[in-house]
């Protein structure tokens, strides 16, 4: 069997700077970064991020491992669904490139490995296919936010 993936929505989570936690070395160690907001669009599911919690992330050199948890106020016909996001993730890149980055260049999710895996958690019955299925996330960077397509492994 092969895998493939359906494209369900975009994530576009505004991340606030992050707090420093622990480590000597600066962008190493534990950190936190508050989730303030974003939206949700996609065929899908489409929505808005709740001002409603973080990203707790440990670097070390090039890599970065990433724990979020955060909440999504799901658009509906008929009203609105509350969704918890749990969202696990790697971020790495390679010398050249995150030079790139720190001059304020653009790069691409092709450029860099930024892959998350989510759970989702409702009992709103229109929206429980999220807790039914696993999805994938290819993540990017822009200013102020984090850009996040996901996708459902079917």
């Amino acid at each position: 069997m092969t895998p493939a993936f359906e494209y369900c929505f975009e994530l576009r989570c505004t991340v606030e700077e992050a707090l420093r936690l622990g480590g000597e070395t600066p962008g190493e160690g534990l950190h936190f970064a508050k989730v303030s907001g974003g939206d949700v669009s996609g065929p899908r599911l489409s929505g808005r991020v709740l001002d409603s919690g973080g990203d707790w992330w440990r670097g070390r050199g090039l890599t970065v491992h990433l724990d979020a948890r955060y909440v999504i106020e799901a658009h509906l016909p008929d009203g609105t669904a509350g969704i918890e996001v749990v969202n696990r993730g790697i971020w790495r890149t390679d010398p050249a490139t995150f030079e790139r980055m720190l001059a304020g260049e653009p790069v691409g999710e092709e450029e860099l490995y930024y892959r998350t895996a989510f759970e989702f958690r409702t009992e709103h019955p229109a929206v429980q296919w999220l807790t039914e299925s696993q999805f994938v996330g290819y993540a990017r960077a822009e200013p102020g936010v984090v850009v996040i397509r996901v996708f459902r492994l079917v």
